[in-house]
């Protein structure tokens, strides 16, 4: 499914697959990567070409959300810290990879986020907030501006993120959330 929200490309592969969100040369989560072809069908239709992303934000370090980094050939990966190392390791337990019959490759992110970073897609201005719960590294990004706020899987719609998997913690999630309940979306 492909969802367009202003200039914010919203995409659906599967319900294993994280959203990914397209915004100008930038691509907020990359899900499994198990629909490699559906992903370039997709790209294909919105008239764009996978390898003209130039920056990967990925909200944390679990494989439904990372797991398609390497899809996106000339793109640089930005997480936060605390998650950053999931990465460079491919670690298939912390990743949840191993929960997905996946594997996860190793790759050093180009960029490591902290809280209170600017990134800057298209005509955003995001402002990492560290919110640590569902993996030590989860993030939200936030444009004050446009009172825009992608959650990752900190929170959703209908609930939270899971806390039960390798590097949850329920207080650190619920931490998170009270202070997601102060900004003004």
């Amino acid at each position: 499914m492909i969802k367009r929200i202003g200039d914010i490309v919203l995409i659906q592969l599967s319900d294993i697959d994280s959203n990914i969100y397209l915004v100008g040369d930038t691509v907020i989560d990359c899900g499994t990567g198990f629909n490699f072809t559906r992903l370039r069908d997709i790209f294909n239709a919105l008239k764009r070409n996978m390898n003209d992303v130039k920056q990967i934000i990925n909200t944390h370090c679990h494989f439904d959300h990372v797991g398609g980094n390497g899809y996106f050939l000339n793109a640089k990966v930005a997480i936060h810290e605390d998650d950053a190392k999931v990465l460079e390791k491919g670690d298939g337990e912390l990743s949840n990879a191993d929960f997905f019959d996946g594997k996860l490759h190793p790759r050093k992110p180009e960029r490591i986020l902290k809280e209170g970073d600017k990134l800057n897609p298209d005509k955003l201005d995001l402002e990492v907030i560290h919110t640590p719960g569902h993996s030590p590294g989860s993030i939200c990004l936030y444009d004050k501006k446009r009172k825009i706020l992608f959650t990752g899987d900190t929170l959703f719609s209908d609930g939270v993120g899971r806390t039960d998997i390798a590097g949850g913690d329920p207080k650190g999630l619920e931490s998170s959330l009270q202070r997601l309940l102060k900004i003004n979306v």
